[in-house]
């Protein structure tokens, strides 16, 4: 019987693995293993797979067969093997997501108009600081660099530019016109240039 990579997922899974089998950050060896994942998905068998990747077809077979059983988990490093990885590969893309949500402390306005959060008490914006203490607060035991390492990975902005001379407040007044972008120098005192005449 021909091995192959199982295709009915969680959702969200499949976009995961195409997604970690072309990023540039992610860690090699599991890059690597969602390649198996994708090739297999285009019909490649397993010497083939083995071929393209330069490993060998047990390897091939065993990681297939572990993301069979576990989906996306089956593809971290193996117990033993290392230092095992601090949060799974579902707390990556719960991170992920948080990252690329609306904040719930940002003010939005309202139909009325009026500016409410969804929680006030909720940061305003997301910094590497809020993401991970929010991750924490959902049970992901995670550090501020290694949010920004997931994120880096991933593509995904956690900061959200703001403009501080527009706004959609009606009574919103700007500041006028702004300091010029030099001073000009202080004007000297001319310097004669003509010859001093002496013994004259």
């Amino acid at each position: 019987m021909v091995l192959r990579a199982r295709q009915d997922g969680r959702p969200g899974e499949r976009e995961m693995v195409l997604r970690l089998a072309r990023a540039r950050k992610a860690p090699q060896d599991l890059v690597m293993r969602t390649r198996m994942v994708e090739l297999s998905w285009a019909g490649e068998t397993v010497p083939v797979i083995a071929y393209e990747l330069c490993c060998s077809e047990k390897t091939v077979r065993r990681w297939l067969h572990r993301f069979n059983h576990k989906g996306l988990e089956g593809l971290e490093d193996l117990g033993g093997q290392g230092r095992k990885p601090r949060i799974t590969q579902a707390e990556r893309s719960h991170i992920i997501a948080l990252a690329r949500s609306v904040p719930p402390g940002r003010l939005e306005v309202q139909p009325d108009g009026e500016l409410e959060a969804a929680d006030e008490s909720g940061p305003p914006l997301w910094t590497l600081d809020t993401l991970a203490e929010v991750a924490r607060r959902d049970g992901i035991e995670v550090g501020r660099s290694q949010v920004r390492r997931i994120l880096l990975a991933e593509g995904v902005r956690w900061r959200r530019t703001r403009s501080w001379t527009r706004s959609r407040d009606p009574d919103f007044e700007g500041k006028g016109r702004g300091s010029p972008a030099c001073i000009p120098a202080r004007p000297t005192a001319r310097r004669s240039s003509a010859p001093t005449s002496s013994g004259r």
